[in-house]
């Protein structure tokens, strides 16, 4: 890209796909699902779940719910303009429904961004985003996913000799009580444990600290590959307290799941939990969020503050 017309519409950040935050809340963003009329905040309670097509999990409590049979969109909104910063429409594909609520499947069809105007965001696409074998449109869909921060987490699992660890943002924490947890975590189809999970039923999630985002990092081939010795991990582990898994010693917290329910969105495998144990390992410091580069690109012209890292 011409460097004089890549300073202009996208200053001297080097041109990435996704940035790396850390926050302890949501400060600039609103999500609301809109459908006949009605109109439901889901900043806490909406999960992407699934890439290949886009797929969104939206809990909603026992007793609150949207017509399926009506247009449904889901809006990322800049709470503080009021400015949309994603516009999706959305079809039903599934529920998931207990006791306490129930998750909408959705899947994305449509989808526009307003986080640039549109030429600034088809120049960066073609010198960019293209060299990745994207289309426009899918880049548009993992701008708009990503147009609120995604958490970072670690999971583990362990049967017999094997064993992973790896992380993963696509994932759903639905807390309905002091003694009722939920899961919802989508795994893509290549992961070379999720098999070997859904015949268990059994992994368990780590929060992590924005300090550990190399150890993170380096633990991202494990989807695809077979980790090493655990004598030669680079760090040290501990035992989780129900399910004896492996556990960096660096995490700040874990859950023990079990997983109750599995439905298949397409690249990613839909795993659904209840929580049976969970442990406070360390004092959170902020955990590791994902945005993407076109809001990090927003919010830099807006002056809102997120600590990159």
């Amino acid at each position: 890209m011409h460097r004089k017309i890549r300073k202009l519409f996208f200053g001297d950040e080097n041109i990435r796909e996704y940035s790396t935050i850390s926050t302890n809340a949501m400060q600039y963003e609103r999500v609301e699902i809109r459908s006949d009329k009605i109109t439901i905040d889901v900043t806490q309670q909406h999960y992407l779940l699934c890439l290949e097509p886009l797929v969104f999990g939206v809990w909603f409590k026992k007793g609150v719910t949207v017509n399926v049979n009506n247009k449904i969109e889901l809006f990322f909104i800049d709470k503080v303009s009021g400015k949309y910063l994603a516009r999706l429409s959305l079809a039903y594909i599934d529920t998931v429904i207990n006791d306490h609520g129930a998750l909408f499947l959705l899947k994305v069809e449509k989808s526009k961004t307003y986080h640039l105007n549109f030429f600034a965001t088809y120049l960066l696409y073609c010198k960019f985003y293209k060299k990745n074998q994207l289309s426009f449109q899918q880049v548009k869909g993992f701008a708009s996913a990503y147009s609120q921060p995604r958490k970072v987490s670690i999971i583990s699992f362990k049967q017999d000799d094997y064993y992973n660890i790896f992380p993963m943002d696509l994932l759903g924490d639905i807390t309905t009580s002091d003694l009722t947890n939920y899961y919802a975590f989508g795994l893509r189809h290549s992961n070379n444990a999720l098999s070997k999970i859904i015949e268990t039923g059994r992994l368990v999630i780590s929060e992590v600290s924005y300090k550990q985002k190399k150890q993170i990092y380096s633990l991202g081939s494990n989807h695809q590959k077979l980790p090493p010795a655990v004598k030669l991990l680079p760090f040290n582990v501990c035992l989780s307290k129900k399910f004896g898994f492996y556990i960096p010693e660096w995490v700040d917290s874990y859950k023990e799941v079990r997983i109750t329910k599995v439905i298949d969105l397409g690249s990613h495998m839909l795993l659904w939990g209840m929580v049976e144990d969970k442990q406070v390992l360390n004092p959170s410091a902020g955990n590791l969020f994902h945005i993407h580069y076109l809001l990090f690109l927003y919010y830099k012209r807006k002056g809102y503050i997120y600590s990159l890292v």
